[in-house]
């Protein structure tokens, strides 16, 4: 089905609960599919047929899946935690992983000071116990939080938040968080502490606000709720299991810990006989069934920004949120986005160039098959007003996707997968920013070097410091392709030895000859009779004077691809030296 626009609408499966804000935003250009109910084999059957997948807490996101989602290109989770998305296989199959780590940070920071003060005053306990008739006041003393000290596990967007509100409360705020920067906790007025058993000393009251990941699973057990003063009240607006439920039964149980305020659990929703059920049951816990991002506003903070992601990947272009894919700032990706475009092509016509066997006159006239010379380590240099640019990894990722396409058609590439990709490849990219004086007109230029095959492999890794010296390559036919941008339009200036300017789209002839008169006749006089137009053509000649210079390069747009019997009768003639036919 067509948009507005003409263009194809890419399927949307949202097969749980969400706010219809983001939906109305998505529905204009897209077509959504809201299929709430489905069995985890329902939505296995139906991923096939779908280019993003919107989903809360509830749907697994398993590796399996997402193998079957072959038109996959993002998974958004509406909310913040993507524990029940397995980003390994997302990352590996190139498919763009967001969340919304904004949306729900008041509803989330405000839900934790609801359980703090509703602990103190043992609410719950209170509501109860009126509504069964009784007025038990002496029983249901509480404790004031003011003066207390609150302790705070992840100084994140919401841990700072809730840090605020408890200031506002007369609370002094601890935190321990290894990755805070002191100036934005010393802004907040929060200390920061150095570990976890200082931390557990001192709190009155104590929360937890990191995500769920192996080093914070089981983080707060036995010991550490011994640690805590006797009184000490714990809160979890977080994720489940990073606090042991028997532990803090067994603590609550004893008297060491006074109350338990908790919206998350192991098991969601609680398995009868559970911990996470006994838990709930016990008179000393105040428990809510996750509900730190269930406001109005929350639902549709999320929903409009998990939305408005989906449309921008699916349009081609970069989120705000992406969990398996690096940040790249808006004004950055638009200076860049040209540049993407060249690099790319620049990639996939190095490979159709050189690392692809064609046809030369030598091998035709003795019958030798044609020869290719694919090398795996490359420089990618950039110069002028793109050297300044501190993050190209959006370039690093298109040379990739040039490189791959053509030898593997239909395999997604993107800024996800691209180093995986590369690894796998074995291909090696050191990117360099030269900052010499340019010997050339253009503002911004980049080029491709690809260094000779043998023992001057720059290191294992895919992707090389930007700062990184290369060594020198060893003397053999060079291989260089250099590009620049004007006006938007991409160009390639450079082709081996020869100085160019063409744009890289299209069905390309490249015809290496001796640089004699009649030579372009030849060439059109045999497209012509073949039946083929030739839409453009660039003369390239040798750049720089030296061995070699009565050579040249004729680069032609045709208008449609040209067969292995055309190219024959082109390098059968004399002084026609070698033929790379092109699809960019």
């Amino acid at each position: 089905m067509n948009g507005d626009d003409g263009q194809l609408k890419s399927r949307v499966l949202v097969p749980e609960k969400l706010s219809p804000d983001g939906l109305v935003l998505l529905r204009k250009s897209q077509d959504v599919d809201e299929k709430k109910g489905l069995s985890a084999e329902d939505i296995l059957a139906l991923i096939p047929d779908y280019d993003a997948l919107i989903v809360r807490s509830e749907t697994k996101v398993t590796a399996s899946l997402l193998q079957a989602g072959k038109k996959l290109k993002v998974v958004a989770r509406a909310g913040v935690g993507v524990d029940n998305v397995d980003i390994e296989a997302a990352t590996r199959l190139g498919i763009i992983v967001v969340n919304s780590p904004s949306g729900n940070i008041s509803a989330a920071a405000e839900h934790t000071i609801a359980l703090l003060l509703a602990v103190a005053r043992n609410i719950a306990d209170a509501c109860s116990s009126l509504k069964d008739g009784k007025w038990d006041r002496s029983r249901l003393v509480g404790v004031e939080v003011k003066g207390k000290t609150l302790g705070i596990i992840g100084l994140g967007k919401v841990g700072i938040t809730v840090a605020r509100f408890a200031k506002g409360l007369g609370m002094t705020v601890e935190a321990l968080d290894p990755y805070c920067s002191p100036a934005i906790a010393q802004s907040t007025n929060v200390n920061l502490v150095s570990s976890l058993p200082e931390l557990l000393a001192i709190s009155d009251f104590l929360t937890i606000h990191t995500p769920l990941i192996a080093s914070t699973k089981g983080m707060i057990g036995k010991k550490e709720l011994l640690a805590m003063k006797k009184g000490a009240r714990i809160l979890n607006v977080a994720r489940g299991g990073m606090i042991d439920e028997n532990a803090l039964l067994d603590a609550l149980n004893s008297g060491h810990i006074a109350g338990a305020g908790m919206d998350v659990f192991t098991s969601e929703p609680p398995v009868a006989g559970s911990s996470a059920a006994r838990l709930i049951a016990h008179p000393k816990v105040v428990a809510t069934p996750h509900l730190g991002a269930s406001t109005v506003e929350a639902q549709e903070n999320v929903s409009l920004d998990v939305c408005e992601q989906v449309l921008s990947i699916l349009h081609g272009d970069l989120p705000r949120s992406a969990v398996n894919a690096p940040l790249i700032l808006p004004e950055e990706y638009k200076t860049l986005q040209p540049f993407v475009r060249l690099v790319e092509k620049m990639g996939s016509l190095y490979t159709q160039h050189y690392a692809t066997p064609h046809l030369s006159h030598a091998a035709t006239s003795t019958s030798t098959a044609p020869q290719a010379d694919a090398r795996t380590t490359f420089d990618l240099v950039y110069e002028g007003a793109l050297a300044t640019l501190t993050n190209t990894k959006p370039l690093f990722a298109a040379l990739i996707k040039g490189l791959t396409a053509p030898i593997s058609p239909g395999r997604t590439v993107n800024l996800v997968n691209a180093e995986l990709i590369a690894r796998d490849r074995g291909l090696v990219v050191n990117e360099q920013h030269s900052r010499s004086p340019p010997d050339h007109p253009y503002s911004s230029l980049v080029t491709l070097r690809a260094r000779p095959a043998g023992p001057l492999r720059a290191s294992s890794s895919s992707r090389q410091r930007p700062d990184t010296e290369a060594p020198a390559l060893r003397p053999t036919a060079e291989q260089a392709i250099s590009g620049y941008v004007s006006a938007s339009q991409i160009y390639i200036s450079r082709l081996d030895r020869f100085a160019t300017a063409f744009v890289p789209e299209g069905n390309l002839l490249v015809c290496h000859n001796y640089d004699s008169p009649g030579k372009i006749g030849v060439v059109g006089g045999i497209l012509g009779r073949e039946g083929v137009n030739i839409n453009y053509m660039s003369v390239a000649p040798v750049s720089q004077a030296g061995e070699g210079s009565n050579e040249a390069l004729m680069i032609l747009g045709v208008d449609r691809e040209v067969g292995r019997e055309v190219v024959e009768k082109l390098v059968a003639e004399e002084g026609i030296l070698e033929v790379s036919v092109l699809a960019l």
